[in-house]
C-alpha cells in the first residue's frame, strides 16, 4: 500500500512541476527515487545507476540518430527558405482561414507515412511557424495543431498506419496494421473533428480578444546576437522546397516495405549486435536513412554557402540535445516505477477491471499504464506482454474478432499518456517556444480529450455491431 502510495504521489508531483516548467532532467529522476524510498523494497543508489540511469541510456542509443537527424532536417528546412515557401504554397491553395488544418494535415501526412513524431515535430515546426506568423494566429496554439496531426489519430487509429503504436498489437491478437479499418477510419474522423472544432474556437477567441502571433524568438538556439537568422528573401521554387519531404515520406515507405525487409541480417542475433531481429530495427533504420538522404537532398538544392551550412548543421545539432535527453529522462522514470512492487498491485488493478467485456478491461489497462509510465507505446508493451494472450482468448470466448482487440488496445494508449509529464508532450512544447502554462491546455485537450472520447466511441460501436 505504502509503494502505491508513493507511485502516485511521484506522478502527482512530476505533473505538477513540469507543468510549471521544472527542468524534467531533474524532476524525473528526484521523482522516481522518492517513489523508490516509499516502496522500500530496492536500494536506491543502485536502482537510480542501475535502473534509472541504464533505461536513460538505452533510450538515448536508440533514439539519439532521429532527434539529431530530425533536428538538423528542420533547420535546414528553416534556413534553407523551404519551409517558408511551403508555407506559402498552402497558405495560396487553403487560405490563411484554413491556416489550422494545414499545420495539422501536414503533420498527419507525414506521421502516416511513418516519419518518428519526434522527427515531424522538428520538421513541421518552422513550417507552422511560417503559417501562424502570417495568419496572425498566437504562437501558444502551434503545439497543439502539431499534437493533433501527430499524436492522435495517425499515430493509433489510421488503418495501416506504420507508427510503433499501431505495430505492437499485431504479435499479440495475430493481425496486422489494418485491423479493423471502418472503426479505425471512426475514431480517425472524431479525433480530427473534435480536435479542429477545439482548434478553431481558440482561434476565434484569440481573434475577438485582438490576440495576435507575438514577438517572433528562435525557440530552440539562437544566433550570436540574439536574433533568429532571417530567410532569404528569395525562396526556393515549389517543386524544391517540397522534394525532402516528399523524399522522406516515399523513401521511407519504399526502404521499410520493400528493401530492408529483403536484407540478410541474421547476424543481428549474434551478441555483438544486442541479440535483436531485423523487424526490430526495421523502422529506425528505415528512418535514418530516408532522414540522411533528405538532408543530402536539401543541401544540394539550397545551400551553396559553407559557413552558412555549417552554422545551420551546429545549430541544429545542438537543439537535438536537450529534447533527446529530456524524453530519454521520462523514459528513465517510467522503468524505475515499473520496477517496483507497488506497480505490480497497480498493473494487476487496471487489467482486472471489467472482466467481462474484454474491450473495456483493455481499454483501461493500457490507458492506465500509459498515463503511469508517461509513455503510449511503453503502457502498451506493458499491458500486452502481461495480459495480451488473457484478452486474446477472452476476446475468442466472447465472440469478438482480434482485429477489435487491436484497434480499441492501439487507441487507447494515445489518450492518458499526453498527461504534462509526457516525454514527447514536453519536446513539443520546448522545440515551439511555448511553456506548460501557455500550451498545454490545448495539447491536452486535443491529444487527451479527443482520443478518449474516439476510444469509448469505438468501443461502444464495436461490442454493438463487431469488428468492422
Amino acid at each position: 500500500m505504502v509503494s502505491i502510495v508513493g507511485i502516485v504521489l511521484s506522478l502527482l508531483l512530476l505533473m505538477y512541476l513540469a507543468y510549471r516548467d521544472v527542468s524534467v532532467l531533474v524532476l524525473a529522476p528526484l521523482c522516481a527515487l522518492m517513489a523508490v524510498l516509499f516502496d522500500g523494497n530496492l536500494p536506491l543508489l543502485a536502482t537510480y545507476t542501475q535502473i534509472f540511469m541504464v533505461s536513460v541510456g538505452q533510450f538515448i542509443s536508440a533514439f539519439f540518430p532521429l532527434f539529431l537527424l530530425g533536428a538538423i532536417f528542420g533547420k535546414l528546412m528553416e534556413d534553407s527558405g523551404a519551409a517558408a515557401k511551403i508555407a506559402d504554397v498552402i497558405i495560396q491553395r487553403l487560405g490563411k482561414q484554413r491556416t489550422m488544418m494545414a499545420v495539422v494535415l501536414s503533420c498527419a501526412i507525414l506521421t502516416y507515412g511513418g516519419v518518428s513524431l519526434f522527427v515531424v515535430v522538428f520538421a513541421v515546426f518552422p513550417l507552422a511557424s511560417s503559417l501562424f506568423q502570417q495568419a496572425n494566429i498566437p504562437r501558444r496554439l502551434i503545439p497543439a495543431a502539431i499534437a493533433l496531426g501527430s499524436f492522435t489519430f495517425t499515430m493509433t487509429a489510421m488503418p495501416g498506419t506504420p507508427q510503433i503504436q499501431n505495430q505492437i498489437p499485431m504479435q499479440f491478437f495475430r493481425t496486422n496494421s489494418f485491423a479493423a479499418p471502418g472503426l479505425g477510419l471512426i475514431g480517425s474522423l472524431i479525433m480530427f473533428s473534435l480536435g479542429m472544432l477545439w482548434l478553431n474556437s481558440r482561434v476565434a477567441a484569440a481573434k475577438r480578444n485582438e490576440e495576435g502571433f507575438g514577438l517572433i524568438q528562435n525557440s530552440e538556439a539562437e544566433v550570436e546576437d540574439g536574433k533568429a537568422e532571417n530567410v532569404d528573401n528569395n525562396l526556393p521554387s515549389t517543386a524544391s522546397a517540397f522534394a525532402p519531404l516528399i523524399c522522406v515520406i516515399g523513401l521511407n515507405f519504399i526502404l521499410s516495405q520493400y528493401i530492408i525487409p529483403t536484407w540478410n541480417a541474421d547476424y543481428l542475433a549474434s551478441e555483438q549486435f544486442g541479440k535483436t531481429e531485423l523487424a526490430r530495427v526495421l523502422g529506425t533504420w528505415s528512418t535514418i536513412l530516408s532522414l540522411v538522404s533528405a538532408l543530402v537532398l536539401t543541401i544540394a538544392l539550397h545551400f551553396r554557402s559553407v559557413q552558412k551550412l555549417k552554422d545551420s548543421l551546429a545549430l541544429g545539432a545542438q537543439s537535438s540535445l536537450l529534447p533527446v535527453f529530456n524524453t530519454a529522462c521520462e523514459y528513465g522514470y517510467g522503468n524505475t516505477i515499473k520496477s517496483l512492487a507497488g506497480f505490480a498491485v497497480v498493473q494487476k488493478f487496471v487489467t482486472g477491471i471489467a472482466p467481462g467485456n474484454p474491450l473495456i478491461s483493455e481499454a483501461i489497462a493500457v490507458n492506465s499504464l500509459a498515463a503511469m509510465t508517461g509513455s503510449a507505446s511503453g503502457g502498451l508493451s506493458i499491458a500486452l506482454k502481461t495480459l495480451g494472450e488473457t484478452y486474446y482468448q477472452r476476446g475468442i470466448e466472447a465472440g469478438i474478432n482480434p482485429e477489435l482487440l487491436h484497434r480499441v488496445a492501439s487507441m487507447a494508449c494515445g489518450g492518458l499518456d499526453s498527461l504534462p509529464h509526457n516525454g514527447a508532450v514536453i519536446t513539443l512544447l520546448l522545440i515551439c517556444g511555448v511553456t506548460h502554462r501557455q500550451g498545454y491546455k490545448d495539447v491536452g485537450m486535443v491529444s487527451v480529450l479527443c482520443p478518449v472520447a474516439a476510444t469509448v466511441t469505438v468501443i461502444f460501436l464495436g461490442t454493438i455491431f463487431g469488428s468492422f
